[in-house]
């Protein structure tokens, strides 16, 4: 092929006009909605799921992906390899999964233990992501130490963020409270549970993750 190799004129047509492929990670605390998100996003593009969704936290405590799943915005398109993260979290009290949702010790322990182990994990996929849908509840308070914590933690890495503002089927919703909390970065109102507005956040998340960035050195 000439100078370049096939590797070498695939970075060059990235580098020219954007991303065609990304991994996307599926990122926020836990019970925001984010396997529910992306369940949701792959029984629209590919009519598979996930995985379980329960209301006792740290459902999810082992990273899970699908790779190359594409969706579609107009004349557009963006192939994926979606993952779904563990819930972050910066306490992980196994007397909460007692005393509240009525688990035995024993498997009160072995949750938090696996919820501890998943928090690390999800830290560790970041070297490998290049971009993450911030999952965020819209009925609670934006500014809670997990939510700082984490979108720090990914501008310091300079990665492109889009934040979901889940549970706007519920009547105490505000997501003009998380535009107004993170105007820096792009807020598009959903309900994952109902699929209210998703088409509206995979056409952000078309023209978001496709637009060549430089990569900030660190």
């Amino acid at each position: 092929m000439g100078w370049f190799g096939k590797s070498s004129l695939s970075s060059i047509i990235q580098r020219v006009f954007g991303k065609k492929h990304a991994k996307i990670g599926i990122y926020g605390p836990p019970n925001v909605g984010k396997t529910t998100l992306a369940n949701r996003i792959l029984r629209d593009w590919t009519g598979d799921i996930m995985g379980s969704v329960s209301e006792i936290p740290h459902e999810t405590r082992r990273a899970k992906w699908k790779k190359d799943v594409k969706i579609e915005n107009g004349n557009s398109s963006l192939t994926m390899d979606i993952v779904d993260t563990p819930g972050i979290a910066t306490k992980v009290d196994y007397k909460e999964f007692m005393n509240t949702y009525g688990l035995s010790r024993e498997e009160s322990r072995r949750r938090a233990k696996e919820a501890t182990e998943g928090v690390i994990e999800s830290i560790k996929w970041l070297e490998g992501i290049d971009g993450v849908v911030l999952v965020m509840d819209s009925t609670q308070d934006p500014f809670t130490q997990v939510n700082v914590t984490i979108l720090g933690n990914l501008e310091a890495r300079n990665l492109p963020v889009l934040i979901a503002a889940n549970k706007i089927d519920e009547d105490d919703s505000s997501p003009a409270t998380l535009k107004s909390a993170f105007p820096q970065h792009p807020v598009v109102p959903i309900s994952a549970l109902t699929g209210y507005n998703t088409e509206n956040l995979y056409s952000t998340m078309v023209k978001h993750f496709s637009k060549k960035r430089r990569k900030k050195r660190r």
